[in-house]
């Protein structure tokens, strides 16, 4: 029988660039998920660095990971704050 070996992978270990770190949360955006969305903030900040992020935002680090998990519920003003300290804008267009 054949095996194949398997490794973890994280999103974070690959958002290199402010452009790849747009793309995706557009992309999250995209799908309307709102858990979806913070999961994918939660990727971003990691890729920058949570310490960073928390202290961008004045927010504790350990409260940030558990705001930005699939099972959080971070306050609107909360994910404006991170938004804003992963160096990202929320932009409006109508629907096609």
């Amino acid at each position: 029988m054949n095996h194949i070996q398997t490794f973890p992978w994280d999103a974070a270990d690959h958002l290199e660039t402010p452009e790849d770190m747009a793309a995706y949360l557009e992309a999250a955006l995209e799908e309307g998920d709102p858990a979806l969305i913070v999961a994918v903030l939660g990727d971003i900040a990691r890729s920058k660095g949570m310490t960073h992020v928390a202290r961008e935002t004045g927010l504790g680090r350990e409260s940030l990971y558990k705001a930005l998990s699939i099972e959080g519920n971070p306050e609107f003003g909360t994910v404006i704050k991170v938004i804003k300290a992963l160096g990202l804008q929320l932009h409006a267009t109508p629907i096609p």
